[in-house]
């Protein structure tokens, strides 16, 4: 198996994609930032969301500073696997039986305009992602996934969504019935997000890679937020960093999950050239892409919440699964990705109810980033700007669904509460860290202390300590992303401690082992 991974921090995880294995270049623009100017606004994140929102409100004449944390698409962007779908993780008919007809339609609307924006990119600028038009196909093996099936086809019949029935489908297993979703497509993420950086900056935008914003103070009409280098002072701050840091609502509100994707070499041209899905649960999905000259089939499933069930595993079950129903000459690329799931289906974009007028957020998109991420930023640039926009309401971070999603809310935080207690009690027992094998990881007791310890190959122990810094949870070790990940809130730190996602904003303690090794 091919390995890729960066000589510089390059993603949250050690293992790149594709797409970020094919990164080229820094357009940071860096000229014109001044501690003395105040900004319009300041977005924190540089995925699909920011850049979509900073490149429609530069355009529209505002003064953008973007602060992103690493570099451009270090996260979930990154780590797509880049279908752009019309329909959605979150069904339509479920959709209506939470927020009504009228609330499904607007979700499909989302869902169709968000694809559409990204379409309306690449014509405008000319961009040059490897976006194809493509069908997509949903395949139910047994006579429940066939049901399930029959409500996808009755909720996105009843929004208008184009669906049919199909005798013949590209399933790779056998199957009982099947749906065809027309005008369907893929791209290649990082492309995308690069041409939207550059057409930003050229418009006169400013990016700050490497700079990590760890909290937002109002005063006043501004909002500021400190830097080394001095203060950030802008009129308006949209968080886009995936979830808002800090302890706040939308850690009740949204599950973190992490899904797993394979590129791998067929035997044979036997690759697909639609996107297809199963039913299963988790589902799994599968396309082709061309990655340097070589067609690659993109593979993907087994998610799981994270810092639960075991990486290693997931990969293996998922590669297991490919090998089963593919020709696979070989595995070029692993990597895993995280998304967050809404408890009662749809995003949270708008103002933060928890945080100053004119403070943004955008969070929730469950598996369907790319659409939900776009249109995201529409509407944080509608609101920004104070103009209206018909998706407001329904994804207002400040609705209240008492009953949609309310089994979901309490088994999700019950299962948060379990593990803010459980796991205090099953830390490993040892008298000494030399049974850790290098370059493995371990949340160990020691003499009565407890340890996040992890073994480099070069067999030096980097300490830290396994509370969470967000809520106080014990993290779990990830051995495939060389990561400890907090199985409350999905929080990710690197083997140093450092924060690799939120919504955590310090890091991990660091503990000398000298005394314990």
């Amino acid at each position: 198996m091919t390995t890729h991974k960066r000589s510089t921090i390059g993603r949250d995880g050690a293992n790149d994609s594709p797409w970020q294995d094919q990164l080229t270049g820094n357009l940071a623009g860096l000229s014109g930032f001044s501690t003395d100017t105040v900004y319009d606004c300041l977005i924190i994140g540089a995925g699909i969301t920011g850049l979509t929102a900073a490149l429609l409100l530069q355009n529209a004449g505002r003064k953008l500073i973007i602060a992103e944390a690493y570099c451009l698409g270090f996260g979930t962007t990154g780590g797509t696997s880049a279908h752009i779908n019309t329909f959605a993780d979150t069904t339509y008919k479920e959709a209506a039986s939470a927020f009504g007809k009228e609330g499904a339609q607007l979700f499909a609307d989302a869902i169709n305009e968000g694809a559409g924006l990204i379409r309306a990119s690449i014509s405008d600028h000319q961009i040059d992602c490897d976006y194809e038009a493509k069908t997509g196909f949903v395949y139910a093996e047994d006579e429940a996934q066939a049901k399930q099936l029959a409500d996808v086809y009755d909720g996105a019949k009843a929004v208008g969504v184009p669906v049919s029935y199909v005798d013949q489908a590209p399933a790779p297993v056998t199957y009982q019935t099947a749906l065809e979703f027309p005008d369907q497509a893929q791209f290649h993420p990082l492309k995308y997000l690069q041409a939207l950086l550059s057409e930003y900056i050229k418009a006169g935008g400013i990016l700050l890679e490497d700079t990590k914003i760890e909290t937002v103070k109002t005063e006043g009409n501004f909002h500021v937020a400190d830097l080394p280098q001095g203060e950030i002072k802008a009129r308006q701050v949209i968080y886009a960093t995936h979830i808002p840091p800090g302890i706040n609502s939308y850690s009740l509100r949204c599950a973190p999950y992490r899904s797993y994707v394979l590129a791998v070499k067929l035997n044979g041209d036997t690759y697909p050239d639609v996107l297809v899905y199963d039913m299963q649960e988790p589902y799994h999905y599968f396309r082709t892409h061309v990655v340097d000259g070589e067609k690659l089939l993109i593979a993907g499933g087994n998610d799981h919440k994270t810092g639960h069930d075991e990486p290693k595993k997931a990969f293996a079950d998922l590669e297991k699964y490919v090998r089963d129903n593919y020709d696979v000459s070989s595995v070029k690329y692993r990597w895993s990705s995280q998304y967050y799931v809404p408890v009662d289906g749809f995003p949270y974009i708008g103002q933060m109810p928890e945080a100053a007028k004119g403070i943004y957020c955008a969070t929730g998109y469950n598996g369907n980033g790319m659409m939900l991420g776009s249109i995201a930023g529409k509407i944080l640039s509608d609101l920004a700007q104070g103009k209206d926009n018909k998706y407001a309401d329904i994804f207002s971070p400040s609705r209240l669904k008492p009953i949609a999603g309310f089994t979901a809310f309490v088994q999700e935080n019950a299962d948060v509460a379990y593990h803010f207690v459980a796991d205090r009690s099953g830390i490993h027992e040892t008298d000494s860290l030399k049974r850790l094998s290098p370059g493995t990881g371990q949340v160990v007791e020691v003499d009565g202390k407890k340890i996040a310890a992890y073994r480099d190959d070069s067999g030096k122990i980097h300490a830290l300590s396994p509370v969470c810094t967000h809520a106080g949870c014990i993290v779990n070790w990830n051995g495939e992303e060389k990561s400890w990940d907090c199985p409350c809130h999905g929080a990710r730190y690197d083997i140093d401690g450092k924060v690799l996602t939120g919504p955590a904003t310090l890091n991990l303690a660091t503990i000398d082992p000298e005394n314990n090794a």
